[in-house]
């Protein structure tokens, strides 16, 4: 149990809070006295400006590399280029026999300290391996829910983001000493912990390798001057573009939504992609001076944008798209944050919609249990895309 009297940088909590109360985050909109498109357009700049991340846009060049039929859908494994690293691979799902446009959801997987995969975590594909299904049923109650989304009559894709998947760091292009424990010098072979590529046990160990690489790659983006979120970000808005180019997809009724890291990945490309016409974020929402205390070691430097706290608390920053829907699911006894911070981050999101002067785009739900996106949650998530988008 936490000591309120203690913190993870101890007596120095005094400096990062007065630091943080320093802004009174001068670009929320509830500080706003302008009309909402020239605040957003203020804000929004700020944003970009922060994430410092402008690669030069190349061509897709997409292909639909495998094609299946499955429980009534068909899924495409997709894949199209960026201008750095590997090709994005990803899944297009849809109903089997569709008619006409669908409209079309952007599902992001989570983060959750598995980085060996991306996309698989929340999309269910015969003959899967039994720790996805696992995992699948710790925090999806057993479901691919891009799968079930899809059967409701939606275009969904899912696609791996920079450092996961297809995306990941790839061993062979470390340096020898990160991997001076993985070659084995008798045939050549990069393994892992002595173990096959693909099995469970080489998965856990590059999962542990990542968990500490992590702090090597946010570093390095840093010294580049550039950002994490400002690769994810981009990569996401790209993922649109992608949708933009499918016969099947209603390109005026684009969603976005995932738990925990998808949940952040909604909150930029929601505030940030005027093409998004619906977000849902789940499992990942808070006020900042709730996380400072004790809550910072429980996140991934994807979550660290340095400034944005200068100008936008986390909620400000999902309001960018006010008034357009968004719902945001809170996991009450989400260990990776605290129940205060939640319900602080849900009362200015209310707030800031009702300014706006539309208070009933915005839903708030609250759902006991731990981190996770259960049924419960999957039902009312899906029957919010179905309002705003069909």
């Amino acid at each position: 149990m936490s000591d309120r009297n203690t913190s993870d940088i101890g007596n120095y909590i005094g400096l990062a809070k007065s630091e943080l109360k320093k802004s009174g985050y001068p670009l929320s909109f509830l500080n706003n006295k302008k009309n909402i498109e020239s605040w957003r357009k203020t804000a929004r700049n700020k944003v970009f400006k922060l994430l410092s991340f402008e690669p030069k846009n190349i061509p897709l060049n997409a292909k639909v590399e495998k094609l299946l039929v499955d429980d009534g859908l068909v899924i495409e494994k997709i894949s199209y280029a960026l201008s750095y690293g590997s090709r994005v691979e990803g899944y297009f799902l849809y109903p089997e026999g569709m008619k006409g446009k669908l409209p079309a959801v952007i599902a992001f997987h989570d983060h959750s300290g598995y980085k060996y995969l991306g996309k698989e975590k929340i999309v269910k594909l015969p003959g899967e391996a039994l720790e996805l299904t696992k995992k699948k049923e710790k925090q999806y109650e057993g479901k691919g829910w891009a799968n079930e989304l899809a059967k409701r009559g939606f275009a969904v894709l899912v696609t791996d983001v920079f450092a996961f998947g297809s995306r990941k760091i790839e061993l062979k292009d470390l340096p020898l000493w990160y991997r001076k424990d993985v070659i084995d010098s008798s045939d050549k072979k990069i393994l892992f912990g002595g173990k096959c590529p693909g099995s469970p046990e080489y998965i856990a160990a590059y999962n542990r390798f990542a968990a500490l690489h992590e702090h090597v790659l946010a570093k390095t983006l840093f010294e580049a001057g550039t950002t994490w979120p400002g690769v994810f970000s981009y990569e996401d808005r790209r993922s649109v573009d992608y949708l933009m180019t499918r016969k099947e997809v209603d390109i005026k009724n684009i969603g976005c939504g995932g738990l925990s890291g998808g949940g952040l990945r909604t909150i930029y490309l929601g505030a940030l992609e005027p093409r998004i016409k619906c977000g849902i974020c789940i499992g990942m929402m808070s006020t900042i001076e709730e996380v400072l205390k004790e809550q910072t070691k429980c996140h991934t430097w994807m979550m660290h944008l340095p400034g944005l706290t200068r100008y936008l608390d986390l909620p400000d920053l999902a309001a960018l798209r006010v008034p357009a829907p968004l719902m945001v699911q809170y996991d009450i006894h989400d260990a990776l944050f605290t129940i205060k911070g939640q319900k602080d981050a849900d009362r200015k999101l209310k707030a800031i919609y009702k300014k706006s002067g539309y208070a009933g785009n915005y839903s708030g739900k609250f759902y006991p249990g731990p981190h996770k996106f259960d049924l419960r949650m999957q039902e009312d998530a899906f029957r919010w895309f179905e309002k705003w988008l069909k």
